[in-house]
């Protein structure tokens, strides 16, 4: 699946195909190269995916199509889908049926989209490379030795291996720029109230946000724009009147070199993305160097909110209300049980972290120290973009890395995300684009930061890039 959201919505609007024909493609390609791929946990039931089908083309036929109309997509197993199954990677949901739609499905199915299936995703969304699923890793479609990122790396891959055109994922700390990173496609992560919540697993809600996957930044753009706007169901909604944005844009990106230039970054991912700041002077953007006072603090800053939120949402997960439950002796077995046998390791890690951080004595010491640092590293960056319209940085410090060869180092898993981070604890939008590949042939990004309600510049720039590569 190499055409455009574009290029197949002008297809499909003249007939030359029918939404019946890439539906039934994108199945058959699913189906030869997902089973050594794995980045699906399975499609949506016939009948949703045909209701849709039928919706398409009768948008077609009265003239009310969108650019998303007929367009197949999946959804990070995160996302719920009335009626459907939705499993959040993990055991303790593995039977769960939605109840409800969540409003970025209702608003793809308003477009015409055909939701197609559920992605692969670490469990719950924590993790970096999708190994952490409880039904197995997703492999890269460019390396199969080697993770697809994470922990949106099933909705990254079967784009990347060309399933579906687009696919949505979610981000808390890099999960949709560093799996685009890795298997070669774009990624974005939206400013952080600018897409609903709602109907997305809760894993550490002051960052999560669901984000876009495409082949080139036109796609990812064509999703946004679907997907956005204000929700009254997601109280962290802003409404579009308050979403300010009347920066003009002036190519003036800025490069945090003592940031980027830290121990541990690949050198083949330092000289690509020194030539492609090369390209981008060429062509006509400015390139000055800055300096983010704390952005270095921001992965411990991450690793403190991210696990106290994380024990507080996961105390849904009870054994009573919905999903797995194990009985004991009383409700206070049971629920150990449940916990226990439902929750896989990494899961477990961050609850325990996440209870010590607010617990007596140690909650000022940590959690609100975080929340603090938080602010100080949002200011800096807020300051920073009233002389420059872009930060640049790579979008990971290393190429795709091979399946267990940081599984039993957490504190190495972690360090994946030093680029991503600084974006979500500060909320603001960031794209991750193509910009070369390794001698061995994996793929490189690199990422460009806007200030908040700042996409238009995200996609302008990543256009202009992509002429570049």
């Amino acid at each position: 699946m190499e055409k455009t959201v574009g290029q197949l919505h002008e297809e499909l609007k003249s007939g030359k195909l029918t939404v019946e024909a890439l539906v039934s493609e994108c199945r058959k390609i699913i189906s030869e190269r997902d089973p050594e791929i794995h980045a699906l946990l399975g499609l949506y039931s016939d009948k949703l995916i045909e209701s849709q089908i039928e919706k398409a083309n009768q948008m077609f036929a009265e003239g009310k199509d969108t650019l998303l109309t007929g367009i197949p997509i999946v959804l990070k197993d995160n996302i719920l889908v009335e009626g459907e199954k939705a499993t959040g990677g993990s055991k303790i949901l593995e039977n769960y049926k939605a109840t409800y739609d969540s409003t970025v499905v209702k608003k793809l199915k308003e477009s015409g989209s055909i939701i197609l299936g559920r992605a692969n995703l670490d469990e719950f969304a924590m993790g970096s490379s999708t190994e952490n699923s409880a039904y197995g890793v997703t492999k890269n479609p460019y390396d199969k030795e080697r993770v697809a990122g994470g922990s949106s790396g099933g909705s990254a891959a079967v784009v990347a291996y060309g399933g579906v055109p687009i696919a949505l994922g979610s981000e808390t700390g890099g999960s949709v720029r560093e799996p685009a990173g890795f298997c070669g496609i774009v990624g974005l992560k939206t400013t952080y109230d600018t897409v609903s919540r709602y109907g997305l697993m809760a894993m550490a809600s002051s960052l999560d946000q669901i984000g876009p996957f495409g082949k080139k930044v036109e796609d990812v753009e064509a999703v946004f724009n679907v997907i956005s706007g204000y929700d009254p169901l997601d109280s962290t909604s802003v409404k579009e009147a308050d979403r300010k944005f009347d920066k003009s844009f002036k190519k003036i990106i800025g490069v945090p070199r003592d940031f980027i230039n830290m121990e541990g970054v690949d050198q083949e991912v330092l000289a690509n993305f020194n030539e492609s700041l090369e390209k981008l002077k060429k062509s006509g953007y400015t390139i000055r160097d800055i300096s983010i006072p704390h952005i270095e603090k921001s992965l411990a800053v991450y690793y403190i909110i991210v696990p106290a939120e994380v024990s507080s949402n996961m105390a849904r997960y009870d054994g009573i209300r919905y999903g797995l439950s194990i009985k004991g002796k009383d409700s206070i077995e049971g629920y150990f049980k449940t916990r226990m046998e439902g929750f896989g390791p990494e899961v477990r890690r961050r609850i325990l972290l996440g209870t010590y951080v607010l617990s007596s004595g140690y909650y000022d010491a940590y959690y609100n120290k975080a929340q603090i640092v938080k602010s100080i590293i949002t200011r800096e960056i807020k300051k920073i973009f009233e002389d420059i319209d872009l930060i640049a940085t790579p979008t990971s410090p290393t190429p795709a890395f091979k399946i267990g060869e940081k599984a039993n180092d957490p504190l190495a898993m972690y360090l994946a995300d030093i680029f991503t981070v600084p974006v979500n604890i500060t909320g603001v939008p960031a794209i991750a684009i193509p910009s070369g590949k390794t001698k061995e042939g994996l793929p490189l990004s690199i990422q460009f930061i806007a200030p908040h309600y700042g996409e238009k510049i995200l996609f302008e720039a990543g256009k202009d890039f992509e002429k570049l590569v």
